[in-house]
């Protein structure tokens, strides 16, 4: 059954990289009718190059710059759904000015799920793509304790039996204006 559109909701999904940002953005879209968006890929078309060029490139510093005014763009926007990198509450207040626009949701998943489902996409994933893979279990370990200062900041912080479509469609009902 079909969620009927909020008449204006905007949602920004943050939280680590494979905590399933990029799909429950994709699916809620679709479920609440509105926009779904994700950060990095906008920022790769603007740039015509992937994120991992742009690092190597242009630098973090660049990358952040654009990162933080694509983000501010959404503020002309009444409804949609956003999956943010997993830094970019990090950075230039983000996280701050993400919770004044509107709903914040951290996905937190346990570091061995977040393990499970990056290890097939280590290729792909320049941060990671030359960890073994007890190497990735630190890094995405520690990753996460230099963020959760940021994170904690969400609005709403969903882990796990929590992160799933009745929870996320209660929490958009509720919050909806």
């Amino acid at each position: 059954m079909e969620a009927s559109t909020p008449n204006q909701i905007k949602i920004f999904l943050i939280g680590m990289m494979g905590s399933g940002k990029s799909y429950w953005t994709k699916y809620l879209s679709k479920k609440i009718k509105t926009g779904g968006y994700d950060l990095d890929f906008i920022i790769e078309s603007n740039e015509e190059k992937t994120i991992a060029e742009i690092f190597a490139e242009d630098g973090e510093d660049y990358f952040r710059q654009q990162e933080a005014k694509i983000l501010r763009w959404f503020k002309e926007k009444k409804t949609f759904v956003l999956a943010t990198g997993g830094g970019t509450p990090c950075f230039s207040e983000n996280i701050k000015w993400m919770n004044q626009q509107g709903l914040t949701i951290w996905i937190d998943e346990p570091i061995e799920e977040l393990v499970k489902r990056l290890l097939p996409e280590k290729d792909h994933r320049p941060l990671i793509k030359n960890l073994s893979n007890e190497a990735l279990h630190d890094f995405l370990t520690n990753k996460r304790n230099e963020r959760l200062p940021f994170y904690e900041q969400a609005k709403i912080h969903l882990t796990n039996p929590n992160i799933n479509e009745k929870m996320f469609l209660k929490i958009i009902k509720e919050n909806a204006k």
